[in-house]
């Protein structure tokens, strides 16, 4: 009699919900400038501010944070229209997100900032570029946003890279130990990003093969990469 053969487990594409409570901020040297800044509020330098960095780097979880504490709405750059300004900012409060220019609404950015000014509220933008890389045609807009500072989201060190890994991996309820840790750390760009993504790909593949997540197992995945 032929051995029955077990079927491969599909690795379905569910969401996974990451902890962006205040508890749960792995705090560093790249990214203690914007904590503090959030801590702060309504203590800010002004009442727009810009948050920038790279993808993953923590500006959504610190504007998460941010919102709770000050009630914030929350929309994203890309859908801001003139019309959708004033709901945006009944609260006194917003989280503008994602600002990449020239994927926006120009007039509608500068609407709201006029606006947000004669309200007193406070503006939170958040923007993987830096405001060297805006282009704003809009003269008065390019000229508003000088004047807003900025806070830069650096790079992480060893010990927060580390840590990074261990949340991302327990955002997934992905057991893991200081071996295989190291072995990421040591193996993989240093960024934000690509520490998500190798968390991501070790447990769909482990899911997938039916496999423990492994320092075999990650071997495996990144000698394919």
């Amino acid at each position: 009699m032929a051995a029955r053969v077990q079927p491969r487990q599909l690795a379905l594409a569910l969401p996974h919900a990451e902890s962006l409570s205040r508890d749960d901020f792995l705090e560093g040297p790249a990214n203690s400038e914007a904590l503090t800044l959030i801590d702060h509020w309504p203590d800010w330098p002004n009442r727009v501010m810009l948050l920038t960095g790279p993808e993953g780097s923590g500006k959504s979880h610190l504007s998460s944070i941010w919102a709770e504490q000050a009630g914030a709405r929350a929309i994203t750059a890309h859908a801001l229209t003139s019309a959708a300004v004033p709901g945006a900012l009944a609260t006194g409060a917003l989280v503008v997100e994602d600002f990449c220019p020239p994927s926006i609404d120009e007039r509608a950015l500068f609407h709201l900032l006029n606006l947000a000014r004669e309200d007193q509220a406070y503006v939170l933008i958040t923007s993987r570029l830096p405001p060297s890389a805006f282009q704003i045609d809009l003269r008065d807009l390019r000229s508003r946003l000088r004047a807003v500072p900025v806070v830069t989201l650096q790079p992480p060190d060893d010990q927060l890279f580390r840590a990074l890994i261990v949340k991302f991996c327990a955002d997934r309820q992905m057991s893991v130990d200081e071996n295989l840790v190291s072995f990421l750390a040591n193996r993989i760009d240093r960024s934000f990003a690509a520490a998500r993504q190798v968390v991501e790909r070790l447990d769909t593949e482990a899911l997938r093969l039916g496999r423990p997540v492994t320092r075999a197992l990650a071997a495996e995945l990144l000698r394919d990469l």
